[in-house]
């Protein structure tokens, strides 16, 4: 999937979060702002779940992850329900 939006967008530069190209389930486009990369919350913890257990993971993910803002083109993180 990453390959493809940077491929569709390659006149943008689409910031990428480190370690999480596999979560990428698609991108945003609004008016106003630039496009933005939008990862699946739940694979993200998947992945550091490779190296950590699920608290870990899930302090890991909001502190360090979801918490930090580097500009208007910050990811977004999609908080995906399972039913």
């Amino acid at each position: 999937m990453l390959e493809q939006i940077v491929e569709k967008y390659s006149d943008e530069d689409i910031l990428k979060a480190d370690g999480f190209d596999d979560a990428v389930i698609g991108v945003c486009e609004q008016f106003d702002s630039p496009p933005r990369l939008v990862y699946s919350v739940s694979k993200c913890i998947e992945i550091l779940m490779e190296d950590m257990d699920g608290f870990e993971a899930m302090e890991y993910f909001d502190y360090n992850v979801s918490g930090a803002y580097v500009g208007e083109k910050t990811p977004i993180w999609c908080w995906d329900l399972e039913y």
